[in-house]
This record gives C-alpha cells, structure tokens and sequence, in this order.
C-alpha cells in the first residue's frame, strides 16, 4: 500500500473522475444522460409539488385533430377558417395567439387577404418561423410571407433533440448567435407578448419581465413535463387537459355559444396547432411521445415558472465527484471484498438516490451518467488490484516454498524408488492443518517482497520444529501449512508428536510476534487442528506429476478443526481421536461437541494447551474455572454456565472460548434449544 506501484489504482481512479468531469462539462454522453433525465422527470412529475407539475392555467391548446378533420371533411386547415378562429379567439379575450403553423408560401385559392385581415384585426398574434443551419452555422430565419410577418410578431421553431441518436426532447436551445435582430424562439416570444415585455440574455439568465430563467453552460432550459391524468387509452394528452378543439370555435352557430366558452379563452396563451397524426408533429419526450403544439406549451410553462429545473454549476459537480471520488478511494482500506463491494454498492445508491431527490424535490439537475460510468470503471479497478495483489503475492509464496519437503521423505524414496509409482496405502496417522487468521488483511499491510520476507520467517521457524519432531511438510497453499506424521516411515506415536509440534510452534511465534512488531509489522495468530485416524498415504497425481501426500475423511476433518478454530478463538483445536491417542502426553481443556462442516458425525473437540503437567498460572486456573462451567452448560443450566464462563473472563478477559460459550449461553437462555436437543453444536461455516 505504501508503494507507488501499490497507488497506480489511485491515480487511475483520479484519472477516471476527472476525465468524467470534463465529458459531463462537454456532454460528450448526451444520449445516456438524457435518458437518466428522463426517468427523473417521470419521478418528478409524480412526486414533486402539484403547483409545479400541473399544466399551467395560463395556457390553451386550440387544435385539429382526426375528429375534426373528418368533422371538416378536407385536409389542411384553410385559411380563410383559420382567419374566422383568430378573430374568435380575439374576440374571446386570448392575450396571445400562437399560430405553430408555418405559412411561408402564397395561398394557391386565393385566401391570403382574408386572412390578413384577421391577423390586422387581431393585433396580437404570433406566427411560428424556422431557423435554417447549414452544418451548426446559422444562416436565417424563415418566416411568413411579406404580407402576414408584417402584421404578425415571428417566433422560430427549433423541436429537436439534443443528440444526434436520441430523439427525445429535454431541452430548448436559446441560441445567442442570433441575438435580438433576428428574433426569439416561438415559446419565448410568446411569454414575452404575454408579460408585454422584451426578452433579453444577461450572461447564463434569460429575462422577461419580472421572469427570471437560468440557463445552463450550453444556454438550454431544461422542460419540465408536467404530470397529465390517466385518459381513455392511457395517460390523457396535454392537449385533452388544457384545449379544446377548433371546431368548437369554428363551428359555434352564434355568439352566444362562444361567450359560453370564453372563460376557457380569455386572458390566455392560446395557441393553435396540430395533434392529428396526419400532421407528422409528433416527438419523443421524457414522458412519451407529445405533440408539437404540447411541446411548445410545456416550454411556455416552464418559462412562465421562472424555469423550476436548473443546471447545477460546475464547481457544485466537481465537488460531488470528489466527493464520490474520495468515497471510492476509502474502500481500498477494506480487505474483505463482499464488504468492500457492499459498501461501494450503498455509496453508488446514495448517489443515485441524492440526485434523483434533488432533482424531484428541488429542481436540481446533477448529472448522472458520467459519474456512474467512473464508479463502475473504478470499482472494477479496486478489485482488480486486489485480485492481482493477491494473486501476486500466492505466486511468489508458490515459487518459494512449493517444493518444500521433509528430508525423511527423500531419505524413503532413496531406499525404496517402488514409492514413486502412483497409488498409497491405508496407515493411522496425525493430519495437521495451520493458516493465518485475516490473511488477506495481514498480506495488504505489507509489499509482495515484505510478505516473502515475513512468510520465510514464518514458514521456515514452523517447518523447522515439524521436521524436528519427525514430521512431514505436505504443502503449501499460500500461507496453509499441511503436515502430517505416521509417514513414510511408521510412527506409534504420531498423535503425540504432533501435538508437541503444535505447542512448540505456538511457543515459537511469540517472540516472532515481537519482532515484526518491532519493525513495524503487523502481528499474527495462526489457527492449527489436528486429527488423528485411518488416512491414505502415498504418491498421488499423474505419471508425470506426482505428489506424496494424505487423502481421507480423517484428513478433511483436520482441516475442518483449523477452521473450527475461528468459531472459538481456541489457537489449537484436536480431535477427540488424537486427544484419546496421547493423553497420557499433553494437557488440554474440553471446548465442545460440534459438527463441522461437510459431516453429519459429531466430533468431540479440545483446546491443546501444553505437555502433561506444564500447563500453570492463569491458565491452569482457567481450565479449572472452565471445566466445571462446561459441566454445567452440558447440563443444560445455562443461567449458572454463563456465570461460570464470565469467572473465566475474570482470569483471562479476552478468552475466545468462555467469550463463545457465554454469549451462546446468553441466546439459549432468551430462546432455549429445543427439547430433544442433542447438546451438539453445527457450525455453519468451514472457517
């Protein structure tokens, strides 16, 4: 962790981030982030104030549709009746009329003066135009012909998406290139007939009036859809919430039918435009397909609201990044890698929760996309450092120690080469299995060269009491030791010197402990479990690979006692088998009655202490103490038992087995175990 090549995962994670801050700055993933928005917007539109996600009531929608045209009985409008509905309109009290249909060409019938009458009459009428591009260069503005544009106030139109692969509509473009000469958009010039008041840009804010609206580092104003009823075939139209159709105004009989539906009209934006799907207008939005005509509704709402949806600074994105950033970089300081992940997944959430909060309740709009992708590209980086560490470091264990093998072993197969066929023999013997506990957090503290060094330490000074005491190493895996005694060569008493093996390298790493602590190392404790039985010995694998090694259920439930270790804290775990076999040679404390992991027998389990008649002081009066409040426990008086484990605790406080049986006290006291209870322990796990 200390070293440089030990940080290149935080320097890829910086670079990640900040590379996702300039790509957000230039939103380089328009289409992604637009999407995400989407999805806010439609938890906005259920969830925020009603006062902001209703359809505005300033606003009327006067529209053709299929019902009319078949009503009408010919396609389009004309206009000689699109003069007659303005003039209504006028009549009714409209504040303004937007026509959102494009009249750039001469009538072919001979409408035009009629209609240029209505538009004089009028006064206050606003017809949409058409910005051209060439590429994303601006060459004009396409507006009515000569004789309607100059009775009439221009808004251009520009409905389109802000990628160039998705065609959902988020956003008016205000495009300051074209300044106050050349004219305004269509919705906002229709708020600024409406306020009566010139629209004008003061840096990123667009001002009308008293209308005050922010505009992001593109100088878009972000819509905000509001939330529509449930219609007859689905969610109703904007249009079936704030409109009515033309011929309501084109086909009333007299002026009193129109009086009745003037409080619909009067003082409003009314705008005037298609949702007949012959009419093609029809766009992608966050909330479904709407129509032209709604679109330019929603912006007008969105306008008149003061623009209720803003774009977070830059400075306020680069301080939730580094923020996200620096959370990220935090969990490298975790070992275990379900918790890592766990906790990496709830900052994701977090994240992802507070954006869309904010931006539901507060209009806020942080952008989701790139962050996300940077979290995801950086929690795959953690963890591939931490796989390659770890592998890393399992290599050089490996290559260091793979071969290592008692010279007894050699010494038999000088003077039986018959030893190297495949195959084995069945033998009573001793398996032993040792490993240090929190390795993966123990091997992250130091550099591969480090853990070598500590591991040579280590496995030498363990090695060396195994083989001083007659036994042979198997393996290693990692930081595993396999050994076992009773072969090749025979040994009665190869429970017992085991044991004293066992004992002798618990005493061996206390001064060990001491000096790596000494050089700023992290201590250790290892878990050792031995079991005596019938094993299998032999050369083991193929014909061109063979390893001389131990296989049986014996040996599996070796190496399930070391991982039993870790339920009782107890350092040294035995079978009642190797227990029985040398009594006579070593002391010990009874710890339970388990079943371990993968067998359905009960084993019998003791804490190896010392040899016969060494073990004193407090752990001698622990033993004692234990003994009896085992008794009591396997009696079935767990109020006693517990008193008796915390006397315990009383000699030595951090005894892992009485701390164990005293809390398992505590549950059976609060739910007992049930009647025909066998009084045997089933772990759950193999350690």
């Amino acid at each position: 962790m200390g070293t440089t090549g030990n940080r290149k995962d935080v320097i890829a994670i910086v670079v990640v981030f900040f590379l996702a801050v300039i790509l957000e700055y230039l939103e380089a993933f328009s289409l992604i982030e637009d999407e995400m928005l989407s999805y806010r917007q439609i938890l906005r539109t259920h969830y925020a104030d009603p006062e902001l996600t209703s359809p505005s009531e300033d606003i009327l929608i006067v529209f053709t549709d299929e019902a009319f045209y078949e009503e009408y009985d010919k396609y389009p409008l004309r206009r000689v009746d699109l003069s007659t509905v303005i003039v209504r309109l006028k009549e009714m009290g409209a504040a303004v009329i937007g026509v959102d249909m494009l009249l750039d060409f001469n009538s072919a019938y001979g409408e035009d003066p009629t209609l240029e009458d209505a538009l004089r009459v009028a006064g206050n009428v606003l017809l949409v135009s058409q910005a051209e591009f060439k590429g994303n260069e601006f060459v004009g503005i396409n507006t009515a012909i000569p004789r309607f544009d100059e009775l009439t106030e221009p808004g251009y139109s520009n409905i389109s998406p802000n990628s160039a692969i998705s065609e959902s509509i988020v956003r008016l473009h205000v495009y300051p290139e074209i300044g106050d000469q050349e004219g305004w958009p269509f919705a906002i010039k229709a708020v600024s007939m409406f306020v009566g008041a010139e629209p004008e840009l003061a840096g990123d804010t667009l001002i009308i009036g008293d209308i005050e609206v922010g505009l992001d580092q593109f100088s878009e104003i972000y819509l905000d859809y509001p939330m529509l009823p449930a219609g007859r075939d689905g969610t109703a139209r904007l249009h079936e919430v704030v409109g009515m159709s033309v011929s309501d105004i084109l086909f009333a009989e007299d002026e009193e039918e129109l009086e009745d539906l003037a409080y619909l009209v009067d003082g409003k934006i009314v705008l005037i435009g298609e949702v007949a799907e012959v009419a093609h207008d029809e766009f992608e939005t966050p909330v479904g397909n709407v129509f032209g005509v709604s679109i330019i509704a929603t912006t007008i709402s969105t306008i008149l609201r003061g623009g209720p949806l803003q774009s977070a600074s830059i400075w306020l994105e680069i301080l939730v990044i580094l923020i996200l950033m620096g959370a990220f970089i935090a969990t490298r300081s975790m070992q275990e890698p379900l918790k890592r992940n766990l906790v990496s997944l709830g900052v994701l959430i977090v994240y992802v929760a507070g954006t869309v909060l904010v931006y539901v309740y507060g209009g806020l709009i942080l952008s989701l996309s790139y962050a996300l992708l940077a979290s995801v590209i950086t929690i795959v980086v953690i963890n591939a450092r931490f796989y390659l560490n770890e592998m890393g470091q399992k290599a050089l264990i490996r290559d260091a120690f793979g071969q290592y093998l008692s010279p007894k072993v050699v010494a038999d197969l000088v003077k039986d080469p018959e030893k190297l066929s495949l195959g084995g023999e069945e033998r009573e013997m001793t398996a032993y299995f040792s490993d240090i506990a929190k390795f993966s957090t123990f091997s992250e503290a130091l550099t591969p060269t480090q853990l070598v060094n500590v591991l040579n330490d280590y496995l030498t000074e363990m090695c060396n009491i195994i083989i001083g005491l007659e036994g042979t190493v198997d393996k290693f895996e990692g930081d595993l030791i396999m050994a076992f005694w009773g072969a090749p060569t025979i040994q009665q008493d190869h429970a017992k010197l085991a044991c004293f093996a066992s004992i002798d390298m618990s005493k061996a790493l206390v001064p060990l402990r001491e000096k790596w602590v000494g050089q700023g190392r992290p201590s250790i404790s290892v878990r050792m479990g031995l079991n005596s039985g019938p094993m299998v010995v032999g050369n083991m694998g193929s014909a061109q690979r063979m390893n001389y090694t131990i296989m049986g259920d014996s040996v599996n439930l070796a190496s399930r006692l070391e991982g039993a270790n870790k339920a009782y804290a107890s350092g040294t775990m035995i079978s009642e088998a190797t227990y029985n076999a040398c009594q006579a040679d070593v002391d010990v404390r009874e710890l339970d009655t388990i079943r371990v992991v993968g067998r359905t027998d009960p084993v019998k389990v003791y804490q190896l202490l010392e040899r016969k008649n060494q073990t004193s002081g407090n752990i001698a009066d622990l033993a004692t103490r234990f003994e009896s409040a085992l008794s009591v426990y396997k009696d079935g008086n767990y109020k006693d038992a517990m008193a008796g484990f915390a006397a315990c605790l009383e000699i030595v406080a951090d005894d892992g087995p009485s701390l164990t049986l005293m809390e398992r006290c505590e549950t059976y006291i609060s739910e007992p175990p049930p009647s025909d209870w066998d009084g045997i322990f089933t772990l759950q796990d193999k350690g």
